[in-house]
This record gives structure tokens, C-alpha cells and sequence, in this order.
């Protein structure tokens, strides 16, 4: 059976946003079975799992002697199996794979570039310099999704792994009214967020983490 690894406790402001939500989800709209290896601090840096994640980080994937890292890469690994994820006809699974790299490239730097100085520097002179103009760049990006998205429900004529990946940007951003901001992107998040296998990831993700407290 496909494994993927996953911490088994994070700070609360992470939880639910850890990365293996990605793999959990793809596995679920994917319906396919799949365990969970939860690892702790003593274990990152460890030969055995940097064998698997060179980084120490999660999630690994392990399937029938394959191993892959990066939540993009094991995400789109995941879709190759589900048409769900990726269509059949060619044209509208290429441009699912540009969502999932726009999600990852275009929008997350500037995302995460904001959370990690709310979330770890906030009390830090220079991160409170330097927050307007990441605030600004993030609203930029946002901006331009929305502008994207129209009227559309998702990213393009069907949801996609390029939704599901986007959709886990987006919430990175949920200790900021920056989403809400922009009512599209807020009414696709929610969207997304309604999927019953979004639903059952997280309620998984969260079980765990419930485990350890």
C-alpha cells in the first residue's frame, strides 16, 4: 500500500496547513488507499529518513519501492491515477499541470513569504519593515487569480490537482482577511474547501495531530 510520511505534532497555527494535506487529499479524490508514517523532530534528521526526504521536511511518498518528495511532484503522481485530477483529453491536462506549478511558483512565494513573517518574525523590527511590502506583493498575486477566475468555479472548466493545489496556497493565508478580500477567490476557496475528500484529508490530518497532544 502507498505511504506517505507526516509530522505527528506541529504548532497550532500550522495545523491544517502542513503539506502532507496535499497527498492526503490527492489520495482521497483519487480513492485510493493509503497509510500514514508519522514522524517526529528526532526523526528528520536521521540517515534513514533523509534517504527518503533529503530535506528532513514532509511528505515523502513510498509506493511499491518508489520514492518520491516535494508535495507538487507526489501530487501530480497521485493524479497520473485519477482522472479527477488530471483529464483524459490532453489539452485540459496540460493546462491542469500549469495550475499546479502556478500554485506553486506564481502565487506560493509571495504567500508563504508573508505567513513566515506574521507567523515566526512578527515581533521583529525588520519584519515589520519589511511587512508592507510583502502584504503588497501578495495582494498583487491575488488580485491577478481573481482577475483569472472570473466567473468561473475553478481554475479552469472542471476542478483539477491545479485547484487542489491552489486552494492549499490559499489557505496559508487564513490568519489575514487578504482572501476574503478579493470575494472570488474567497466563494473558490470555500469551493474547494466543500469537497468531501478535501473534508476527510483534513479530518485525517487533524486526528493525528489530536493523538499526539
Amino acid at each position: 500500500m502507498l505511504t506517505i510520511t507526516a509530522f505527528k505534532a506541529v504548532p497550532p497555527f500550522a495545523q491544517g496547513l502542513v503539506r502532507d494535506l496535499r497527498a492526503r487529499w490527492a489520495l482521497e479524490e483519487a480513492g485510493i488507499p493509503y497509510r500514514v508514517r508519522l514522524i517526529g523532530r528526532e526523526d528528520q534528521a536521521t540517515p534513514a529518513y533523509l534517504a527518503l526526504q533529503p530535506f528532513g521536511q514532509v511528505p515523502a511518498l513510498e509506493d511499491d519501492g518508489l520514492v518520491l518528495f516535494e508535495s507538487g511532484a507526489i501530487v501530480l503522481y497521485i493524479a497520473e491515477r485519477a482522472e479527477i485530477l488530471l483529464p483524459r483529453e490532453k489539452a485540459e491536462r496540460e493546462r491542469a499541470k500549469v495550475w499546479v506549478f502556478a500554485a506553486l511558483n506564481s502565487i506560493e512565494p509571495s504567500v508563504q513569504g508573508l505567513a513566515a513573517l506574521d507567523l515566526f518574525h512578527a515581533n521583529e523590527r525588520w519584519a515589520k519593515e519589511q511587512r508592507p511590502t510583502a502584504e503588497a506583493a501578495t495582494q498583487r498575486r491575488l488580485s491577478q487569480l481573481a482577475s483569472w477566475l472570473g466567473e468561473r468555479d475553478y481554475l479552469e472548466d472542471r476542478f483539477s490537482a491545479g485547484d487542489l493545489m491552489m486552494a492549499t496556497v490559499l489557505r496559508i493565508l487564513r490568519h489575514t482577511d487578504l482572501v476574503a478580500s478579493e470575494p472570488k477567490l474567497a466563494a473558490y476557496l470555500a469551493r474547494c474547501e466543500d469537497r468531501p475528500a478535501f473534508r476527510r484529508a483534513l479530518a485525517a490530518q487533524l486526528a493525528d495531530f489530536d493523538k499526539a497532544a
